[in-house]
């Protein structure tokens, strides 16, 4: 059964940094495409960020791109989210999500039909 936690959300002020962390169960990243997504209230699911783990490309979006910092440890089975210089607009609620296949190569991707397990989500609010 393919399951993730996130956890390391958290209320911070601008300018600051918190790390995310997906924990994965059920099945090991190699292959699998892990996105980063978040949904602020009354806005539309956002992807953030993913990463292949198995030769590590990664791939951001415009809107954090030089700010966040996406990597995988996969002895933990674990992605994890970076994020630094947060602003009041990353506020949201962010979701780990894995590709609905097993690739050979990364797809980059941040089209959330692409993912079919998600996580319960963990709240990042960034305010003074």
């Amino acid at each position: 059964q393919v399951q993730f936690v996130e956890s390391g959300g958290g209320l911070v002020q601008p300018g600051g940094s918190l790390r995310l962390s997906c924990a994965a169960s059920g099945f090991m990243l190699d292959y699998y495409t892990i996105a980063w997504f978040r949904q602020a209230p009354g806005k539309e699911r956002e992807g953030v960020s993913c990463i292949f783990s198995t030769d590590g490309s990664t791939y951001y979006a415009d809107s954090v791109k030089g700010r966040f910092t996406v990597s995988t440890d996969n002895a933990k089975n674990t992605v994890y989210l970076q994020m630094n210089s947060l602003k009041p607009e990353d506020t949201a609620v962010y979701f780990c999500a894995r590709s609905n296949l097993a690739m050979l190569g990364f797809t980059p991707t941040l089209d959330p039909r692409e993912y079919k397990y998600w996580g319960q989500g963990t709240q990042v609010t960034v305010s003074s």
